[in-house]
């Protein structure tokens, strides 16, 4: 198969698994720092940009970093609909996300888990779009899941690689 067809099913087929698990459980396990992440995952299949820890650990960091901005800044605060221009509320959140997307940068470069997608969950988390503990675990589990479906992948594609070179000898 074409490589560019192969990433383009491979990052489909990712978000399909997390797309199916939120439809049947009504959870959000869609949003928006999946798509950079499955594309990642792949196009640099075996990279040490796509490591679980990178990819997981960015994640997580990302995740932490945005519930401890928002909670400290933005508590009540959500980009669901707009604040005011000049408020405080707007204020708030623009600090919770400079906050966050800080945090977040510099415990990806302090721990070695630099994965830039995760910069996304920070300010989805930071912003009050999925602002609660409960939902920055869901998040964590949704990368967990999607680092396991890359990996099945990977391992399913090899084995039928390695099936054919079989057939063929």
């Amino acid at each position: 198969m074409d490589d560019r067809a192969g990433t383009t099913l491979h990052t489909g087929l990712l978000i399909l698994t997390t797309a199916m698990i939120a439809w049947l459980s009504g959870l959000p396990m869609l949003f928006p720092s999946l798509g950079p992440s499955a594309f990642v995952l792949a196009l640099f299949q075996d990279s040490d940009a796509t490591s679980p820890r990178r990819v997981i650990g960015g994640h997580a960091i990302g995740v932490a970093a945005g519930l401890l901005a928002y909670h400290l800044l933005a508590t009540g605060v959500s980009m669901t609909s707009s604040p005011p221009p000049g408020s405080i509320e707007g204020l708030r959140l623009a600090g919770s996300a400079v906050l966050a997307t800080m945090l977040t940068s510099g415990g990806m470069l302090a721990t070695d888990t630099r994965h830039p997608p995760a910069c996304a969950t920070t300010l989805i988390v930071s912003l009050g779009l999925l602002s609660t503990v409960f939902e920055g675990v869901l998040i964590a589990l949704t990368v967990v899941v999607l680092v396991a479906a890359h990996q099945l992948l990977l391992a399913t594609e090899r084995a039928g690689a390695r099936y054919e070179k079989r057939l063929r000898s």
